[in-house]
């Protein structure tokens, strides 16, 4: 099982000189709420000079890596008491709430940005502060790139539902899925690609569960859920519906229709599950005679 790297870092930001008269007004700010780069992640750039621009080559004020970030692919300035995304011809494009623009956007507060492999949130008026300290907090217990629940969240939730399990007799299940083929996903179509499907799916799966079950990202492009009060036939009767719902959706990246199903394991818990990771482990050894199993099928 691959995981995620959950640490927040938050360092002070040094930027590049600018004279005086370049520096509107305001405290607005970019935070880096998902990145493939641990240095970035819960970083902030003030945006207190005006271009701001992002790419690749040194020379930019914000420098991100990866094949997908263009040396030059995109700035923010701004316009009066707007900020706007601008797209500098890039190859990959500039996302704003995940939504290609065709050259540029005018920012609100909460917008995503997404550049490359990475997604910025814009922050904005009088509360700056207290926002950012609000955006580092949610992101020890959401992923950035899928909105899911991050592991260690998924983690202490589980403890919690077993206390509460075994004290009222209860059922509880717990269920573990993960992308068949992704690396074939990411070598074929590209990592952006990956990380949409990603995405996709995980509004997919957020649609189709309730308000008390909680569902994260484990890993990768691995997922799980936990489902208090659920018998293993309630439980297996979910993942099949998920399954066949991922299986009969259309992923469609930048017009290349991308073929998506799960394999995905599922347990209860039983009286010889002695602590959380035994539950977790019976789940995760179905998933694996799953995908032995041909892929794209349940294990219960």
């Amino acid at each position: 099982m691959s995981e995620l790297d959950e640490k927040t870092r938050v360092t002070t930001i040094v930027q590049k000189p600018v004279s005086e008269g370049d520096r509107p007004p305001g405290g607005d700010c970019l935070v880096t709420i998902y990145t493939k780069e641990p240095t970035l992640l819960g970083k902030r750039f003030v945006l207190d000079f005006t271009p701001v621009r992002v790419g690749r080559g040194a020379e930019n004020h914000i420098v991100l890596e990866g094949d997908s970030v263009s040396r030059r692919h995109a700035h923010l300035e701004q316009r009066g008491n707007v900020w706007w995304a601008v797209d500098d011809g890039s190859t990959n494009g500039t996302y704003v709430n995940d939504e290609l623009i065709n050259r540029e956007f005018g920012l609100a507060n909460g917008d995503r940005i997404k550049v490359g492999p990475t997604i910025f949130k814009y922050l904005s008026g009088a509360d700056v502060e207290a926002q950012y300290h609000e955006e580092i907090y949610r992101m020890t217990i959401i992923d950035g790139l899928t909105q899911a629940h991050v592991k260690r969240y998924l983690l202490e939730a589980l403890e919690k539902e077993i206390i509460r399990a075994r004290r009222h007799g209860r059922d509880l299940s717990f269920m573990m899925f993960d992308i068949d083929h992704f690396k074939k996903i990411n070598d074929h179509h590209g990592h952006l690609a990956g990380d949409f499907v990603l995405k996709e799916l995980a509004r997919i799966v957020q649609g189709r569960i309730r308000r008390d079950e909680v569902f994260a990202r484990y890993g990768g492009e691995e997922f799980a859920i936990v489902l208090p009060e659920t018998t293993l036939e309630g439980a297996r009767a979910l993942a099949d519906g998920l399954r066949e719902k991922i299986e009969q959706s259309r992923f469609v990246f930048q017009g290349d229709v991308i073929p998506v199903t799960i394999s995905v394991g599922v347990a209860m818990l039983v009286d010889a599950d002695k602590t959380s990771m035994d539950l977790i482990r019976n789940a995760d050894g179905k998933l694996y005679e799953a995908k032995r199993g041909g892929r794209n099928k349940v294990v219960a």
